[in-house]
């Protein structure tokens, strides 16, 4: 027994000598030259662990997915010598942009404080044909390209115009192609559209693929998403890709030579999918601006109506204007109106009637003015004009309504000198002879009184503890109004109470078994907390901004990546609602003790 002992002893100290003498490298391994357009993987052997890996700017290159690691250990014994080999590979997956050359700057790895870096990675992107990653949108361009590429599953974004007016709607789809079993989308990142107004279409959710054939090789396509987008500036609008992570089923092992696929099994594994980045020209509008322009580019027909042609002085009328037409209403301005002195008026009640669809926004927009007479007698609302951009003729055209007429009826005596609204009433001085009362002349019953209260005591006493209460009552209505006037302390305070009543919500809809309005429930809650937590506006918050946040407040990473899992579950049940029971009441209680684990916390 000592002997063996000792010679596992003896081995594994030439063990730790071998590995303890060698060097450090790190090596990178990429192609030279890819095509525009194509994924490919670059990698960074490492001849040791325990490390931190820190990799370069992927500039100039889409970063899909990254970084896998990988783990490789092997020891050889020749003639008494051990050699023993670790290898860390770190794996990223990038997609090739633009024509051109590019060098990526240097990985670094650093170990007991010590720094080592690879060499620079360069690479040559070379031209792919219509597939490259940058064109100007065309309608209906894309198929022909994509056949030509030869991949097997990508997505596309495509815009039914290149070429528009400032203001013209654009239709924007998100478009799946694929030869190979999906079983899910996995997680969706759509471009912000700078320099558009988007408005999101309502796209059925994605089940079934519908059969295509481009050039020859057939497809399932399917829309992933629908969207209008009107440009608010001219000139040329860049459009970020679109990104899609989507989980593929593969067959995991050979066929059985018997039984051919009926005893396949199948493995899932995710694949990251990058559209090409698009480019839009945006035109000023032709010919002269008029100066009380509407902002309307499309169709529009304007009528105005009074809900009365007869009212009481001081009394109220609503004066209604329905703008009709198809473009984009939802844009639109006021009409400017010019009204007598002795009227009135408010500022619009605006209601929206608007329907939107792959053509365009389209229905009605409805303002309601109300109007009030300080004055009687007959008065005319003059008539307006209402100019838009026609884009049928390409010129502005000028809506004119006619001028509307009413009577406002002078009021009884008994509400004369009543005013119900504010203002000045303009009716006619009335003499009140009896609102006056003389003194009286009678001195009337006198008598001695007794003490003065000031000489007691009590009195005192009485005031000091009236004094006492009026302070503190002044101090903590002070305080409250402090404490209320900052609204972001406000919310911080309530956001556990709203993201419980979420949650409670959220645990009805899983007894009921409403599985889809469970799982946006859970999201409202969980957003909605983190929004209110940690004072960042819903249109700021991402999950970067959120996992920067509850880091810099103390919390630790495994729970920041439960509440991530928790989020990924919830947004791919969405698209693909397979979940069992157990699984939502798992869900629902992880999103509950993290919701109490911030507020213990955070406080």
């Amino acid at each position: 027994m000592k002997y063996i002992n000792h010679i596992l002893t003896l081995f594994f100290l030439l063990l730790a000598g071998e590995t303890s003498g060698q060097d450090i490298s790190v090596v990178a391994d990429y192609p030279g030259v890819v095509r525009s357009g194509q994924q490919f993987a670059v990698s960074w052997i490492i001849n040791t662990g325990g490390g931190e890996f820190e990799e370069p700017d992927f500039e100039g290159f889409y970063k899909l997915m990254g970084p896998q690691t990988s783990y490789s250990s092997s020891t050889q014994i020749i003639n008494g010598k051990v050699t023993r080999s670790t290898t860390y590979t770190y794996t990223y997956y990038l997609q090739a942009l633009n024509e051109g050359k590019y060098a990526i700057a240097p990985a670094k790895f650093t170990l007991k404080n010590k720094s080592y870096y690879s060499d620079s990675l360069r690479i040559e992107v070379v031209g792919g044909g219509s597939s490259g990653s940058q064109s100007v949108a065309g309608a209906g361009s894309f198929d022909e390209g994509a056949a030509d590429t030869g991949e097997d599953l990508f997505v596309n974004l495509i815009l039914d115009k290149g070429e528009v007016f400032m203001g013209e709607h654009i239709t924007a789809t998100v478009k799946i192609y694929s030869r190979v079993d999906i079983s899910g989308i996995n997680e969706i990142k759509f471009p912000g559209f700078e320099g558009f107004l988007r408005t999101d279409l309502e796209t059925p959710p994605l089940t079934s693929l519908r059969r295509e054939t481009i050039n020859g090789r057939a497809y399932g396509t399917g829309v992933v998403q629908q969207f209008l987008l009107y440009p608010q500036m001219t000139g040329e609008i860049s459009i970020d890709p679109v990104q899609i992570s989507v989980l593929v089923q593969q067959k995991s092992g050979q066929s059985d030579p018997f039984f051919g696929d009926f005893f396949q099994t199948y493995t899932t594994i995710p694949r990251a999918l990058v559209s090409r980045s698009l480019k839009v020209r945006v035109k000023p509008l032709p010919g002269t601006r008029p100066d009380n322009f509407s902002g309307i580019v499309g169709k529009a027909s304007v009528a105005a109506s009074l809900d009365k042609d007869t009212v009481n002085v001081n009394d109220a009328l609503n004066l209604k204007v329905v703008l009709s037409g198809s473009g984009n209403l939802k844009l639109a301005n006021f009409p400017a109106i010019k009204l007598p002195a002795d009227i009135e008026m408010y500022d619009p009640k605006i209601t929206d009637n608007l329907k939107n669809t792959v053509n365009g926004t389209s229905g009605q927009k409805i303002f309601e003015y109300l109007l009030i007479p300080r004055h009687h007698g007959d008065f005319t609302i003059p008539s307006f004009s209402y100019p838009y951009f026609d884009l049928s003729t390409r010129r502005y055209e000028n809506i004119i309504i006619p001028e509307l007429r009413f009577h406002a009826v002078k009021g009884d005596d008994q509400n004369a000198g009543i005013t119900v609204y504010g203002g000045v009433s303009k009716e006619d001085v009335k003499y009140l002879g009896r609102d006056i009362r003389f003194i009286r002349s009678e001195p009337g019953l006198l008598r001695k009184s007794g003490s003065l209260i000031t000489s007691k005591r009590s009195f005192y006493s009485a005031y000091t503890i009236a004094l006492f209460v009026f302070l503190t009552v002044l101090v903590a209505r002070r305080e409250h109004i402090r404490r209320n006037s900052d609204i972001a302390s406000v919310k911080n305070r309530k956001a556990g109470k709203i993201a419980s009543r979420r949650l409670k919500e959220a645990e009805k809809c899983l007894k009921e078994k409403q599985t889809d309005r469970f799982y946006e429930e859970i999201l409202k809650a969980l957003w909605g907390y983190l929004s209110d937590k940690l004072n960042i506006p819903v249109s700021e918050l991402n999950r970067t901004s959120a996992v920067k946040s509850l880091t810099d407040k103390g919390i630790g990473e495994e729970d920041v990546n439960r509440l991530a899992s928790v989020i990924d579950t919830c947004e791919y049940a969405r698209y693909a609602p397979s979940s069992s029971p157990s699984e939502a009441e798992k869900i629902f209680d992880d999103a509950s003790r993290f919701i109490r684990l911030v507020e213990n916390s955070i406080g």
